[in-house]
């Protein structure tokens, strides 16, 4: 049994607005209150992001804060849409469909994995970008560690070519399907509507309008006997389904599963839904009405690591790099120094 990971990265991003270039096609965006300055926004988005961040230490879980202060990546607080990690010692980068979302690809944040876990392999999938080919990480993506599947709604940024490239690279079963709003407008990631845990999920079937499909995703999700919890197209708007299970410890050192959301998303939840979760998992909700602007929630936030850390003795082997289409990097920003990883 795979454990969802107890070490997450997030990024304390020093400049956030709601990124015009992602507005026309995600309709959880909002615009920021009439008469707020951009300091006043950016003070209280820092003051979510050091909350989430303080959130999931006390919970036990390792937490690795990266400082940004580039002034031209609005969405850098959601790493997970260019980075993901996985068991064996593979990363996976990602093309970004928004050209100003693309350098927020950090090598410093790649050093860091490498210097700190077991890393073999970097698969770099960027260099479809000039092709007009999107994969946006675990937001395009939802992961299933138990079965090996990748769930994808279709949009323009998964695209279901590299959807199965990466299902091969890295062993997991491709899952496509649409999704919709009630109106008919198209679900931009996939993580906003649908969150895989370990005994858990939680989905908003009624989206997926293909009903043989759409039985094919619920069937496929318990077939473990994992206990599926629907959500409704309301409550994904209050971003219910953008949570994630992460593995923390009790002050005595037990394990302990998690499953962190937006105190927005905790909110929403019936009763007897926060039952059938707190049956395997323990909610931990941490308030963010100024990031869910973005148009994104707390697991948007969280890029888990899925990695074996390296004992401090053992040498610090460089990790290869796969570059897909002749693209010879694997991140962008190498300028921004990691101000520090926290512990």
């Amino acid at each position: 049994m795979r454990r969802p990971p107890s070490t997450v990265i997030l990024i304390r991003a020093e400049r956030f607005i709601p990124n015009p270039a992602t507005a026309a096609d995600n309709s959880f965006q909002r615009d920021v209150p009439e008469g707020q300055s951009d300091d006043a926004t950016l003070a209280k988005a820092l003051s979510e992001m050091d909350a989430v961040a303080q959130a999931l230490r006390d919970a036990g879980v390792t937490v690795h804060v990266f400082e940004d202060e580039d002034h031209t990546r609005p969405d850098s607080v959601f790493p997970n849409n260019w980075l993901s990690t996985h068991a064996g010692g593979n990363i996976a980068v990602y093309p970004m469909y928004a050209s100003n979302r693309r350098h927020e690809r950090r090598a410093d944040v790649l050093e860091l994995l490498k210097s700190r876990y077991r890393v073999q392999t970097i698969v770099d999938y960027s260099g479809l970008e000039p092709d007009g080919i999107f994969l946006e990480g675990t937001g395009a993506m939802v992961l299933d560690h138990v079965s090996r599947v990748a769930y994808a709604a279709r949009s323009h940024r998964a695209d279901t070519h590299v959807l199965e490239r990466f299902c091969t690279d890295f062993g997991y079963e491709p899952m496509a399907f649409d999704a919709v709003d009630s109106e008919g407008v198209p679900v931009y990631h996939t993580n906003v509507i649908a969150c895989i845990g370990t005994d858990v999920a939680m989905i908003a079937l009624e989206m997926i309008p293909d009903e043989q499909r759409r039985a094919e995703v619920r069937e496929r999700l318990s077939v473990t006997g994992r206990t599926v919890v629907e959500l409704t197209e309301q409550q994904i708007r209050e971003f219910a389904g953008n949570a994630v299970e992460l593995c923390g410890r009790t002050p005595e050192g037990r394990r302990r599963y998690l499953m962190a959301m937006s105190g927005r998303a905790r909110r929403s939840l019936r009763p007897d839904q926060v039952a059938v979760i707190e049956e395997s998992c323990e909610i931990v909700a941490v308030d963010i009405p100024t990031i869910e602007l973005a148009g994104g929630s707390v697991r948007c936030m969280i890029a888990g690591v899925h990695l074996d850390r390296r004992p401090a003795t053992e040498p610090e082997p460089t990790a290869a790099v796969e570059a897909i289409d002749e693209n010879p990097h694997t991140a962008d920003g190498q300028d921004v120094a990691m101000a520090g990883a926290a512990d």
